[in-house]
């Protein structure tokens, strides 16, 4: 009987043999339609920049990690990270060890009151969103966003950690693999530490311009904010609305003015004009109205008349007649 079947342990394989059995597990999970984003660490250091950094070194600050993190960073700088995801409040991943270990880091939302105090604090000291994800900012700012206990990163009691090993470990060497590929993933993608706590980080930029709006125009008891300023806070060209007296610019737009007016004018006679003509077409109508309505009453009369006429007429003849009859007899 083997020593190996006495004992707990697994034979040792070497890094290119868990490579390529790892590889082809990522294939089969390709096919499945998983987008394998594998990280990649090119030297020594895993990370380079002010966000990757600042992850790895708030990571190792804590004691409850200790223990794990140096055979988690030899996994994370030989490529055993084969897929690394992430997404609001959690991280998925595969790392390749003995066998291809499948792990989920489940992260806290940022709380609503610790932003609204990380984006007051951060108040008029980010320039722009550029500089904010290039890191490119103040002491006090990355100050602000390291702190352990109001910043960014999530403290270990906001963290859930889950590997399917047989290592019983609360951190587990693939698992403090993770935690250092995610440092190396911000290194390229600062913007996922918001998508991961749960926050937009355009509200700090926001936020800022809003504040800056607000104080020039407070500066000057409401009155119009001055085009240099407005160029400043937006970092934009723009074109001076009211040009001096003399400027062709400024004729142009008076003239445009006169132009209006005289549109205005014209545009008030021809509705004068054409109201007259509908008062009028109005009174015709009334006025046949009428004659009609006089010639209807006269009609009755006219014809009574005569009928009395022609009864008048014939009495006479009648009359006549008679005394013609009566000088021949």
């Amino acid at each position: 009987m083997s020593w190996y079947s006495n004992s707990y342990w697994k034979p040792y394989v070497s890094v290119a043999q868990r490579k390529a059995k790892a590889l082809r597990a990522m294939q089969k999970l390709e096919k499945k339609g998983v987008k394998i984003q594998p990280v990649k660490i090119e030297g020594r250091t895993i990370a380079k920049t002010f966000w990757g950094k600042g992850w790895c070194d708030h990571l190792e600050s804590f004691s409850d990690f200790s223990n794990r993190l140096p055979r988690g960073r030899t996994y994370a700088r030989n490529g055993s990270v084969c897929h690394l995801e992430i997404s609001t409040g959690k991280v998925e991943a595969y790392v390749s060890g003995s066998e291809l270990y499948k792990l989920k880091l489940k992260i806290q939302p940022l709380p609503t009151k610790k932003w609204a105090t990380l984006k007051q604090k951060c108040t008029g000291q980010i320039g722009s969103l550029l500089e904010l994800l290039q890191g490119k900012l103040s002491e006090s700012i990355m100050s602000v966003v390291t702190d352990r206990a109001h910043g960014l990163f999530p403290t270990p009691q906001e963290i859930s950690l889950a590997c399917n090993c047989p290592d019983y470990a609360h951190l587990c060497k693939h698992l403090a693999a993770v935690m250092y590929g995610i440092g190396a993933r911000l290194d390229k993608q600062p913007e996922l530490l918001f998508l991961l706590r749960g926050v937009d980080h355009e509200e700090l930029i926001t936020v800022d311009a809003e504040h800056a709006v607000s104080a020039a125009v407070n500066g000057r008891k409401g009155q119009r904010l001055a085009q240099n300023d407005l160029s400043g806070i937006f970092g934009i060209e723009i074109e001076d609305a009211n040009p001096m007296p003399d400027s062709p610019a400024r004729r142009s737009s008076v003239q445009g003015k006169t132009v209006r007016k005289k549109t205005v004018k014209r545009n008030t006679t021809t509705q004068k004009t054409a109201k007259k003509k509908t008062t009028n077409k109005a009174a015709k109508q009334k006025t046949a109205k009428k004659k009609s309505t006089i010639q209807a009453k006269a009609k009755p009369q006219a014809s009574a008349r005569n009928i009395k006429k022609t009864d008048s007429f014939d009495a006479t003849n009648e009359k006549l007649a008679k005394k013609k009859i009566a000088r021949k007899k």
